[in-house]
């Protein structure tokens, strides 16, 4: 049996809608520029320090109290607007990859959510809500949504969404899926020698790196189905007459859930301790960066996207391929009701963090999306809150 899509109980009224729909006659033209100036000057994760500036710029011109370095960040953005009792938190997201720039469109999703933001801000008093607007930095590395939430940034949170910019057609919400993915570093420690003489008491680091690395290659045939590992030798030796006392290895596993990803890992390391035992080396491994979960579409907030996006006249095609990539935002869905949908970027065919995708990510259509992801963010917050309204349970509080 079939079961339909989780149906909103009760939409946003066509006054809150009319007004949004209005509403970018009054921040699109910022909101673009905003875009442009992001892209043209891309920066690192965690060094986002002009991007957060100009998100915070924007939002305080509209009228919204705004911090940056927030959540122990110096790249964090925390903007509110409104005393409401329901609370949305809309991300922007704006770090840049190395070499190639905003080849993923980190740009666009800074501009949706600042669009975003603004136009709720317009009828937050109507619908009695308070709008947050999160700018978290090292989407690409580093996990910053990860780390903020830690520092309690979604605490006060009700629900929350975010729009990813990307090739091909717009997709329905709930089918689009990520991976879960952990990084993580493996230390070899030996004794060094001198590689031209003998060196019987040398116990070689790069060696035992490399029996690992030959031992995760025998593995891959044997992991199940959508599980990827992958590793290289970040650190290994300074001369080519010195035996080297030690080698790291930076690895990742990606997998469709966080139990996957374990399972693998545990499998990975048993290779990396092999390595160890065979030259005699000692081994210690630890995360690189927090590791991300897979994304969890929330069934209401994505029946609203994908109606919403059809009301802009776009049509969200259904996917049955597997997850792709990887993204924070999945912690933050496993904690808070959340969505991160994709919107489409028209004519764009270049796959994301390529050159190519770099050149798609600004422009028109590029503009387009923005543009379009910010009325369909706003939208389905209307919808979401006349939802929670509907189902306000005794005793206070809403929930989906």
């Amino acid at each position: 049996m079939t079961l339909a899509p989780p149906q909103l109980s009760h939409p946003a009224t066509d006054e809150v809608r009319e007004a949004l729909l209005a509403s970018p006659a009054g921040w699109r033209d910022q909101v673009v520029a905003l875009s442009g100036e992001i892209h043209r000057d891309p920066e690192l994760a965690f060094t986002e320090h002009r991007a957060a500036a100009r998100v915070a710029a924007v939002l305080h011109d509209a009228g919204f109290t705004v911090r940056v370095g927030a959540f122990g960040l110096d790249t964090a953005v925390d903007a509110t607007f409104g005393e409401g009792d329901i609370t949305v938190a809309i991300c922007a997201e704006y770090d840049a990859l190395p070499g190639i720039g905003h080849a993923c469109g980190h740009n666009i999703i800074a501009a949706a959510g600042v669009g975003a933001a603004i136009a709720l801000a317009g009828v937050a008093d109507t619908l009695g809500i308070r709008v947050k607007l999160l700018g978290t930095p090292a989407e690409e590395h580093g996990g910053g949504k990860i780390r903020m939430l830690e520092a309690g940034a979604w605490d006060d949170v009700d629900f929350s969404l975010m729009v990813h910019g990307g090739p091909g057609p717009d997709l329905r919400c709930a089918d689009v899926r990520t991976q879960a993915v952990a990084r993580f570093d493996v230390s070899f420690h030996g004794l060094p020698g001198h590689a031209g003489a003998p060196s019987p008491e040398a116990l070689n680091a790069s060696n035992a790196a490399t029996v690992g690395l030959v031992a995760l290659g025998l593995l891959r045939q044997h992991l199940p189905d959508g599980v990827r590992a992958n590793a290289f030798v970040a650190e290994g030796g300074e001369a080519t007459n010195i035996i080297p006392s030690s080698t790291r290895v930076r690895a990742e596993v990606r997998a469709d859930t966080l139990e996957a990803v374990d399972n693998a890992r545990r499998r990975v390391l048993a290779c990396f301790e092999g390595g160890a035992i065979s030259t005699g080396c000692s081994w210690s491994w630890e995360d690189a960066e927090p590791t991300y979960a897979d994304v969890v579409q929330n069934p209401v907030l994505a029946h609203a996207w994908d109606r919403n996006l059809s009301a802009l006249g776009r049509s969200p095609q259904p996917h049955t391929g597997p997850p792709g990539g990887s993204t924070d935002m999945g912690n933050v869905s496993q904690t808070v009701p959340s969505i991160h949908p994709l919107i489409a970027i028209r004519g764009c065919t270049s796959a994301p963090h390529t050159p190519e995708f770099t050149s798609d990510a600004i422009g028109p259509a590029a503009e387009k999306a923005a543009v379009d992801g910010a009325l369909a963010m706003a939208l389905t917050t209307a919808d979401a809150v006349a939802h929670l309204r509907a189902r306000q349970v005794p005793g206070g509080g809403q929930k989906f």
